[in-house]
């Protein structure tokens, strides 16, 4: 036994990204340079930061752009085997406009490409576990509520 009382209390890291959406309802993903799957523009919390302005950060750093963040769509406890425990934080970006779309400059240094997709394809296009969660942030997107997931699943 230790003589910490916190010993037992996880250290979740925290992440936190944003859902875009194009006029047609299709969500926007991104290639990260350094994954072999799609993505949505996000990232780590870091210290000092909550997860909203986190969100804002990356969508900046990515995307070079700075669209208003909108509310929360998605909670997920989602522990990572390689990782460790993880909660995530999912935010409704909205619709982004036409202006918007053409001052997008992509971080060489993070992604490579980036384009919208139909949610009834995402399964295809990325990992389960994120693509549980985005087909339930698009959900929650629609019907203007907000989810608690655990691995990715409405509880």
């Amino acid at each position: 036994m230790t003589d910490d009382p916190t010993a037992t209390f996880t250290r979740a890291r925290a992440a936190a990204g944003v859902l875009f959406f194009n006029e047609h309802d299709h969500i926007m993903l991104v290639d990260p340079s350094y994954k072999d799957y799609r993505d949505i523009p996000g990232g780590y919390v870091e210290h000092g930061e909550t997860p909203r302005q986190a969100a804002e950060r990356e969508v900046a750093e990515e995307l070079g752009i700075h669209p208003e963040i909108g509310r929360l769509l998605v909670t997920d406890w989602a522990p990572n085997e390689a990782e460790g425990d993880k909660v995530l934080f999912l935010f409704d970006g909205g619709a982004l406009t036409t202006d918007q779309l053409t001052v997008i400059r992509l971080n060489p240094g993070e992604l490579v490409g980036c384009n919208f997709y139909d949610i009834a394809q995402i399964h295809a296009l990325t990992i389960p576990r994120l693509a549980r969660r985005l087909v339930h942030a698009h959900a929650a997107h629609c019907d203007d509520s907000t989810r608690y997931l655990e691995h990715g699943e409405h509880t």
